[in-house]
């Protein structure tokens, strides 16, 4: 970084307007060669195989284009503060604590990797408790997310895939992926890749998609068309969620059946009935343009976790939600001696 400067731990190239936090600096690596990069003209280079890394609307792209998240990159430019919390609201919050199990003194200061961070509402809170959040999206999502956080100084914003990340192993203290891995062609896959990222005595948390329900079959069903629709398209289809949240309302009002009738319709056409309107439509434009949404288990997800010799693992509030955290090196030398100790 020959014409580059250092102010207020943020690496800033003179006449460029493209900055990086430092610290972030000093851990990203080529996805194609695993080189270290640096700056240049508009994103980052990688002296070792000469791959380029562009900076558009505030986040360097690691991928050529979106691959299958495109309806994301869809859908979170058209609600990109939707979801955020405000003084009305702290449902990102809520959620964040309850799908991570993270508190804001054990993250306060910590490097954090958000994993999936569509336009940011969860790296939005994280870094209001005082976390240094790096955010990864597959989709142009992350330029919504650069944007929403442009001010926090705390947070920086990478278009990639997390089978590629663009990061030096055992960087991040903290790592959390909520509602995102479920939407990967292979959701097992998606986490093996993160924990190798995690430093040793780090925690990794994940919130996925319940298997243990069947509410969501016909809308399995509907999806295989769906989400072949152009993305205007199934937006416009999906504000029939509006009309039907009253419906419903309705239908519980009458007497005896009117309970029953509802379940079933709710069953048969499944949308969202979140009292706000935009929300509504936003949850159920989710639910039906994703190519990939698996479901899964707490039996599968910790089955995962101790492959990946996680240890300490936590079932969380909200089904399914899982933390664990990788040992520390001189945790897995006891740990082995002690097998040794024990074999025949």
């Amino acid at each position: 970084m020959s014409d580059a400067v250092i102010t207020q731990g943020k690496v800033i190239t003179p006449g460029k307007g493209f900055g990086i936090p430092e610290e972030v600096m000093s851990i990203l690596r080529c996805p194609s060669c695993r080189g270290m990069l640096r700056d240049q003209e508009g994103g980052l280079s990688c002296p070792s195989c000469g791959s380029l890394y562009r900076s558009l609307n505030g986040a360097v792209r690691f991928v050529g284009g979106q691959d299958y998240a495109g309806n994301f990159g869809f859908e979170w430019h058209e609600y990109a503060r939707t979801q955020f919390d405000h003084e009305a609201s702290h449902e990102s919050e809520n959620g964040f604590r309850e799908k991570t199990g993270f508190s804001p003194e054990e993250i306060r200061g910590k490097l954090v990797l958000d994993v999936g961070c569509g336009t940011g509402r969860f790296a939005e809170v994280a870094s209001r408790w005082g976390a240094r959040v790096v955010g990864i999206d597959l989709s142009s999502a992350a330029e919504v997310a650069a944007r929403n956080l442009a001010d926090r100084e705390l947070v920086t914003i990478f278009q990639a895939d997390a089978l590629a990340l663009p990061f030096a192993t055992e960087s991040f203290d903290f790592i959390y992926s909520i509602g995102v891995l479920h939407h990967t062609p292979n959701c097992e896959l998606a986490f093996k890749a993160l924990p190798p990222f995690l430093k040793p005595g780090g925690t990794i948390a994940i919130w996925l998609y319940s298997g243990y329900q069947n509410w969501y079959r016909f809308s399995d069903l509907y999806r295989k068309i769906t989400h072949r629709l152009p993305a205007r398209w199934l937006h416009s289809l999906c504000h029939i969620a509006t009309p039907l949240y009253y419906l419903d309302r309705g239908l519980k009002r009458i007497p005896l059946v009117g309970r029953p009738v509802s379940g079933l319709v709710r069953h048969v056409l499944p949308v969202s009935l979140n009292p706000n309107r935009d929300v509504r439509i936003l949850d159920t434009f989710d639910w039906y343009s994703p190519k990939y949404q698996s479901k899964h288990t707490y039996e599968e997800a910790f089955r995962w976790f101790e492959s990946c010799g996680l240890d300490a693992l936590r079932v969380l509030h909200t089904p399914i939600a899982v933390r664990g955290r990788k040992p520390r090196v001189s945790e897995v030398e006891q740990r082995e001696k002690f097998l040794r100790t024990r074999t025949p």
